[in-house]
């Protein structure tokens, strides 16, 4: 049986909780592979609206084993909110697991997050200043405090000082904040040991084990290719990988056992925070994707940039994950528009790039070349094949598919659970 992996294939806010919530009845693991609560998934089931961050989608499929893996950076108090906000509403949270080895976001992780972006003024990169970059950075810098630090209190303190003796100078001398104190550090992490214990395992063991058995795992990315710390438009990028190689480091599960590697992507582009956005509309019709896609962050709540497809971010995106199918969400949003625009190359200082520039300062200068297809009028949430679409949204689709080098397996038409034309299995590859 299968190792799947879904990634994001834009800048995130695709709706890889939709496309995971469509395989979750054929899935017995959902793992997060990386990052932690700076993003989100929102998954509507019924007429109820699920926001997650920091916990897998798949927690809300019954039967799924949901895992946050050694990738992951763990904000304690968030995940104990979740859990506690899902429980509330009848969710059956206690499958959870997780790594021993994930690294844990702590209270100066948030704040040297913080002050950073404040002090960069111009030159910030967007964090969502939940200590994200910061706790990765310790994680390299070899200092980070793991899951498993938190059940021997002397290790713990032994790193907490460590962590704190270069922060804390920071802090103190050049942005001018008050030091942090290492007794109550400590004592904030080790008030969460005790209900956090039980969950916790050798993930990476688990996962191999499952896969032997017969099992079928998802790997679920958090946020997408172009927020990849290696891939995607650094230095306006997130600090972990988001591409499928990702979830081989993130997991300990070895590449040779990945079957399926799939991609979400909007019918559009949206992105959130700083950075190039070759498609960006700054007229009434980004307004119109903003406001019909309800397109705010889930987790900070903050407008979303909008555009038109990017062919060659989707062609990007299927190179660097080495896509085998596309997941296209949101083709509802594009209904009632005459026109509907593709960029399909870019134009940078009068020299076409048909594939990703590989200098910074070309994509900074990017101009999208579009080519336009009619649109259509017609409501298409109770398609359920592709036949059932327009003519326009199935000409749009064969366009989309084409241009971006990936069979498209599964198309979104609405924000409900059962909106959506299921036209190639998912779950065994081709």
């Amino acid at each position: 049986m299968p190792a799947v992996v879904l990634v994001g294939a834009q800048w995130g806010d695709e709706g890889k909780g939709k496309a995971t919530d469509l395989l979750g009845s054929r899935v017995d693991y959902v793992v997060k592979f990386n990052g932690g609560n700076n993003a989100g998934h929102t998954v509507v089931i019924g007429d109820e609206k699920y926001a997650l961050h920091l916990l897998p989608s798949g927690i809300l499929s019954p039967g799924v084993v949901p895992v946050i893996a050694n990738g992951v950076v763990v904000d304690i108090e968030v995940l104990f909110e979740e859990l506690d906000a899902l429980n509330a509403r009848g969710v059956d949270t206690s499958r959870l697991l997780v790594s021993s080895s994930a690294h844990v976001i702590a209270g100066y992780h948030r704040t040297v997050d913080k002050v950073t972006e404040r002090f960069l003024g111009k030159r910030r990169i967007g964090t969502t200043g939940r200590g994200i970059g910061p706790a990765y950075a310790d994680k390299i810098n070899r200092v980070g405090i793991r899951i498993a630090d938190l059940f021997d209190p002397k290790i713990l303190r032994a790193k907490v000082e460590g962590a704190l003796d270069q922060k804390n100078h920071l802090l103190v001398k050049v942005y001018n904040r008050r030091a942090v104190d290492v007794d109550a550090t400590v004592d904030e992490l080790l008030a969460h040991a005790e209900r956090l214990q039980p969950m916790v395992a050798d993930t990476g063991l688990v996962l191999n084990q499952a896969l032997d058995a017969g099992k079928t795992v998802l790997f679920e990315g958090g946020q997408a290719t172009m927020l990849d710390v290696d891939h995607g438009t650094y230095p306006f990028v997130t600090s972990s990988n988001a591409t499928a190689g990702g979830a081989v480091t993130g997991s300990g599960v070895g590449p040779t056992r990945i079957d399926s590697i799939i991609g979400v992507i909007k019918a559009y582009t949206t992105r959130v925070g700083e950075g190039p956005f070759p498609t960006e509309l700054f007229d009434d019709s980004g307004e119109y994707l903003r406001k019909a896609g309800g397109e705010y962050g889930v987790t900070t709540g903050r407008p979303r940039r909008t555009g038109w497809y990017d062919a060659v971010i989707a062609r990007y995106a299927s190179r660097v994950n080495g896509l085998t199918d596309l997941v296209v969400t949101k083709l509802d949003i594009l209904t009632g528009l005459d026109k509907v625009p593709v960029c399909v190359a870019y134009d940078v200082d009068g020299t076409r790039y048909d594939e990703m520039p590989d200098d910074q300062t070309a994509f900074h200068h990017a101009k999208p070349i579009y080519e336009e297809f009619p649109g259509w009028w017609e409501d298409i949430s109770k398609a359920r094949t592709i036949e059932d679409l327009p003519a326009n949204a199935q000409a749009y689709l064969r366009a989309l598919e084409d241009m971006s080098g990936c069979r498209i397996s599964a198309v979104g038409v609405g924000p409900r659970r059962d909106e959506i034309i299921g036209v190639h299995d998912l779950v065994h590859p081709r």
